[in-house]
């Protein structure tokens, strides 16, 4: 049977691992042809060649989101190949923690850990954004995912520039679903809560702080990236069509609270 993504052309940004990868992985189930994007080579090239090998279509650009030339070149990568760009998530991110490992409060924030994280999680989808918006309106249509966090709709103590990156992810996407619902282009983002993926892995080496992240979510349990991939997929999918602007939290209730 046909999947619900069957003849399309889908990009994923921070493809490589987690979230990311899951949605590439997902999107080729649901019969796409993938752009897996990343800044690890190696990573990124392991989610294309798992795709090419499960029998699906995939191939593999490096990009590094923070910076325009790269993100314009990963789109035109698309383009020479497939012809054209139907949907995109864009899940490139990173999270809020010092070189040393450290969670910093507000105040204590060096300033060069605060501007790369706005850098990766706000400009980079704002530049995947832009770039993206662009051919999709040359196609005449497509359907765009971002990557926020349940950070992005709450507080959350010593993550400030992760939490401040999220909510201009949410109202980015707001917005731009706004400029061009009338132009037949989605825009919709995901709000994963604690979530089982390496940029997590590091909180999850303490039992105890592991035993806090699920118990933080009703349901009981840390939620799996295939969870959200799935997510990604209907908003990217025609099933979605009347969905634009949307906020779809995936946190086992955390929000709820």
């Amino acid at each position: 049977m046909p999947g619900t993504l069957n003849g399309k052309i889908g990009l994923v940004t921070g493809g490589g691992s987690g979230i990311g990868r899951a949605t590439a992985l997902m999107y080729a189930r649901e019969g796409a042809s993938v752009v897996v994007a990343d800044l690890n080579d190696q990573q990124g090239q392991q989610t294309a060649q798992t795709i090419v090998d499960g029998g699906g279509e995939a191939s593999y650009v490096h990009v590094d989101v923070t910076q325009a030339a790269d993100v314009e070149a990963m789109v035109s990568a698309t383009v020479e190949r497939y012809g054209r760009l139907d949907c995109a998530f864009n899940s490139a991110g990173i999270a809020h923690i010092g070189p040393a490992g450290e969670r910093p409060l507000t105040a204590d924030c060096p300033d060069d850990l605060w501007q790369r994280i706005i850098d990766v999680n706000l400009t980079g989808v704002w530049l995947c954004m832009k770039y993206e918006l662009l051919q999709m309106l040359r196609d005449g249509d497509g359907a765009i995912v971002n990557a926020a966090s349940v950070a992005g709709l709450t507080g959350l103590p010593t993550a400030s520039a992760y939490v401040a990156s999220k909510h201009g992810v949410v109202g980015l996407t707001k917005t731009a679903a706004l400029e061009y619902a009338k132009h037949g282009v989605r825009v919709n983002c995901v709000c994963p809560g604690f979530i089982e993926t390496p940029m997590t892995a590091p909180g999850q080496t303490d039992p105890k702080r592991r035993a806090l992240m699920a118990e933080a979510a009703p349901v009981g349990r840390i939620g799996q990236p295939e969870e959200v991939a799935e997510s990604v997929v209907w908003l990217s999918s025609d099933a979605a069509s009347f969905v634009t602007g949307h906020t779809m939290t995936i946190d086992g209730g955390y929000s709820a609270r």
